[in-house]
């Protein structure tokens, strides 16, 4: 396989018929695009150019030879050149990955402005609550919880993730309170399962005062995505512990209150996660900045928080 320096040091000198012409073109010495020529003529096995005081002429198979590559030369260096000029402009497709609650509530409504300042980036959203393996699906980037972290991808942190028990108001008639995470056993609940184990979950809670008590929860129902869980909780299903962003709608509209207001569960973090390589493409550099400065003016960390 001949270098593309070779082959630009023969059509340059071909175009000039000069080997001085071409190294100034070039930006070489005209010894390196005599080297080059000489180097590309040995591994071919034929003369490209006859040499004379005059300068160059080119032989019958450098005739041939330049009709043949000269195309492809050009279009090659066109590329290159498109590449440069173009790599810093955010642009093409962008697959992305979210949870769909959380991904329909807070990412989706900050893609009117993202797109207006990046007209030529086209998102592609995959919504699944379901870990999936990011570089085998070919994800410029994903947000959400308890992915496994693969050689080559890394995490950033932009929110804790906070559990607190709610219920319908329907659910408490008559009950009494519960003053701890052991008292909700006395309640049915709705309980979410592992998506990587299929096992009923559980969780430990703590209040501001940093004591950690086990939620004892009496399931009569399991399930396996926290919008389903919440749906449950609302239908009046039974107890549920319920992530911040998909329990605050249901809290402000009043289908649900909230149970142990001082006691939350942290299960981990909302992360961006992306491939490490030094040289992001522009489109997943400039989406991945455009998060970040959203939940920070936004105050989403905090308004995410059950502290």
């Amino acid at each position: 396989m001949e270098t593309l320096a070779n082959l630009e040091s023969f059509v340059r000198s071909a175009e000039s018929g000069s080997f001085s012409a071409a190294a100034r073109r070039l930006g070489l010495t005209p010894a390196a695009v005599s080297r080059n020529v000489a180097l590309l003529e040995r591994n071919l096995g034929v003369r490209l150019f006859m040499r004379s005081t005059r300068g160059l002429t080119l032989s019958e198979a450098g005739e041939r030879f330049q009709q043949s590559v000269q195309g492809g030369l050009d279009s090659i260096q066109g590329a290159i050149a498109d590449i440069k000029v173009n790599a810093g402009q955010p642009a093409g497709v962008l697959k992305l990955s979210a949870a769909p609650g959380f991904g329909m509530d807070y990412l989706l409504p900050l893609m009117p402005a993202f797109l207006e300042r990046y007209p030529g980036v086209i998102p592609d959203w995959v919504f699944d609550s379901r870990p999936l393996d990011l570089i085998a699906g070919g994800f410029d980037a994903a947000i959400g919880a308890g992915f496994e972290l693969p050689p080559g991808m890394v995490a950033r942190e932009l929110a804790r993730i906070h559990l607190i028990a709610v219920a319908a108001p329907a659910l408490l008639e008559g009950k009494r309170r519960p003053k701890d995470p052991s008292g909700l056993a006395e309640f049915p609940s709705v309980v979410i399962r592992s998506p990587v184990t299929g096992r009923q979950r559980t969780q430990v809670m703590r209040n501001h005062a940093g004591a950690e008590v086990t939620a004892k929860q009496q399931a009569i129902m399991l399930v396996n995505d926290p919008d389903a869980l919440s749906r449950a909780v609302v239908l009046g299903l039974g107890v549920g512990l319920i992530p911040v962003p998909h329990a605050a709608p249901h809290l402000e509209s009043g289908a649900l209150v909230r149970l142990l207001p001082n006691w939350y569960g942290d299960v981990g973090a909302i992360s961006l996660y992306f491939t490490s390589q030094k040289l992001l493409p522009a489109k997943t550099r400039v989406f991945i900045d455009f998060v970040v400065e959203a939940f920070r003016v936004q105050n989403l960390p905090q308004i995410l928080s059950a502290k």
